[in-house]
């Protein structure tokens, strides 16, 4: 089973490793998920079982 890394929108670690591939070393997922946990949408502390 692969590492869960974002819990609130479910990107494994293997996403983001493939997403930076795919974009010449840019994760555009992080981008996403930094964007989101700027806006108030990130729900960690709820839906990650270590609760953060």
């Amino acid at each position: 089973m692969e590492e869960m890394l974002c819990y609130c929108f479910s990107y494994t670690e293997k996403d983001i490793a493939d997403d930076v591939t795919a974009h010449g070393g840019r994760s555009l997922i992080m981008e996403r998920i930094m964007a989101e946990m700027k806006s108030g949408n990130c729900r960690c502390k709820d839906t990650n079982p270590k609760g953060r």
